[in-house]
């Protein structure tokens, strides 16, 4: 399938997005690459192969015990902080 750039100008105008005049000629291009390549997909023998309703279907996710394996070191944390004030990082406030 190719794209030209009237599809181009309408598929911009639908995504609500702005496209430079000179970008027009290469987007159709990209377009219609990706088109083609979608195409080739038709070509794929998919006879007697099952719909995937979810890539993890079938599968057990591993799971691990919820226990903290690192902590209590508040004071080494903040040792690095230009200042601190109550346990806390203290920084600048940003109001715009």
């Amino acid at each position: 399938m190719s794209v030209d750039k009237s599809t181009v100008v309408r598929i911009a105008q639908l995504a609500r997005i702005r496209v430079p005049e000179e970008e027009l000629d290469g987007l159709a291009e990209e377009l219609s690459n990706i088109l083609g390549w979608v195409e080739q997909l038709n070509e794929v023998d998919t006879d007697g192969i099952d719909p995937m309703t979810s890539v993890t279907e079938g599968m057990v996710l591993r799971t691990r015990k919820d226990e903290v394996t690192d902590g209590d070191c508040r004071e080494a944390i903040l040792s690095n902080a230009p200042e601190t004030r109550d346990g806390f990082f203290v920084v600048p406030k940003v109001i715009e």
